[in-house]
């Protein structure tokens, strides 16, 4: 393990994807993510990965060369943001649904209009029917963590699916925090070599890629998608055992903080739910609010049975979402909330949500508060005043 150093989250990708060293990068800049992949293509600049760094015209054409690359072979990597992903959006489905491992930092920002360049978490929403894996991440620490544990997870022979590693716009991603890397030696054992599965330019067994596929076996083809998409938390958590003995650092589906005597609870995504422990000490040692937190890691596929089971024991949880779903509840809520209806038996917790920082509005310690203070009122027996409710939004 390394030593402490004050480093952006952008830094820390870049340099897991450095230690990574990927055959294939297409890019195309886009504000959050542009300092990651400058800081990545001068790694290729100064000798320092034996990447093949592509320019392309567009995010739609990076994924397009990244797609081919990966099929041609190799291991791939890209990175990008909010509209880039957007433009992304057609090319996702068919990363996917071809098996490729293509490796992606997203680091989120708000989706337009009107134009804000500023963290939210709409555009992973916006792919989370893609059929990418997604992993999500509080910190630069487990940014980098998250990244080195995406060429495992996704190049894995029962799985060989695309891995989106979400880290929070400006927040992560240009904040200095303090963390460690791990030797290069050391990543470059844990993630391996690459191990081709099908590639292209096997011209001694010719393949085809892109088939069509028609009502005979399209159907049965998504089945298996999904069935794929099944194994994945298994061997997450088999990654994270092992990445847990290089780093001594542990990550499982999700984090659970304080959670086993509490009564309410708080579910956050990103780099909010670090101003959520710190409420949930305050308030119990202040107050005695039994208050706890679940933090989604996994969102994609989401482990709704695990979750279920750590939440069913509240009277109320609160489901704080950095997204909207427009006539629609947040979309962490719907699946907070589909987790725990399929949980078999007993009372189940009266769930209310909260919009918040849209379009990198702060979320502040007074608004965990609110929220933990409206849910225990709830489970105290009060009312629900509103399903549904943006917090520290003007009036």
């Amino acid at each position: 393990m390394g030593k402490p150093i004050a480093v952006t989250g952008n830094e820390a990708v870049a340099n897991a994807l450095r230690q990574a060293n990927p055959d294939v990068c297409a890019a195309y800049p886009i504000t959050p993510a542009t300092d990651l992949m400058q800081r990545f293509s001068s790694f290729v600049a100064n000798g320092k990965v034996d990447t093949e760094l592509v320019l392309v015209e567009s995010e739609h054409s990076a994924m397009s060369a990244c797609i081919g690359a990966s099929a041609a072979g190799g291991r791939v990597a890209t990175a990008t943001s909010s509209q880039g992903m957007a433009l992304m959006w057609e090319m996702l489905h068919i990363a996917a649904g071809t098996n490729l491992p293509i490796i992606m930092p997203l680091v989120n920002r708000a989706l337009s209009a009107p134009l804000n360049i500023h963290g939210d978490h709409s555009d992973a929403m916006g792919a989370r029917d893609t059929g990418w894996i997604q992993i999500c991440s509080e910190s630069a620490q487990e940014a980098y963590d998250n990244t080195l544990q995406a060429f495992r997870i996704g190049e894995h022979m029962d799985i060989r699916l695309p891995v989106i590693i979400n880290l929070d716009g400006f927040i992560i991603s240009h904040s200095i925090e303090t963390m460690s890397y791990l030797d290069d030696d050391v990543v470059s054992k844990f993630i391996g070599e690459f191990k081709m599965l099908n590639p292209l330019l096997d011209i001694k067994n010719p393949k085809s890629y892109g088939p069509l596929i028609l009502t005979d076996l399209y159907h049965e083809y998504k089945r298996l998608q999904h069935e794929i998409m099944g194994r994945v938390p298994k061997v997450a958590l088999e990654v994270a055992a092992e990445f847990e003995k290089i780093s001594g650092r542990k990550y499982g589906l999700f984090e659970s903080y304080r959670l086993d005597d509490a009564e309410v609870g708080l579910v956050v995504m990103g780099s909010a739910a670090g101003t959520c422990k710190d409420v949930i000490d305050e308030l119990r040692e202040e107050r005695g609010i039994k208050a706890g937190l679940l933090k989604p890691r996994l969102f994609r596929p989401f482990p709704y049975d695990e979750v279920a089971d750590e939440l069913k024991h509240l009277k109320a949880v609160c489901v704080l979402d950095r997204a909207d779903s427009f006539g629609g509840y947040g979309p962490m809520f719907m699946e907070i909330c589909s987790a725990l209806y399929q949980n078999g038996g007993g009372a189940k917790p009266a769930a209310i949500n909260k919009i918040y920082g849209l379009g990198g509005r702060d979320f502040m310690p007074d608004q965990a508060q609110q929220a933990i203070e409206e849910a225990n009122e709830i489970a105290k027996g009060g009312k629900i005043k509103a399903v549904k409710d943006y917090i520290g939004v003007r009036e």
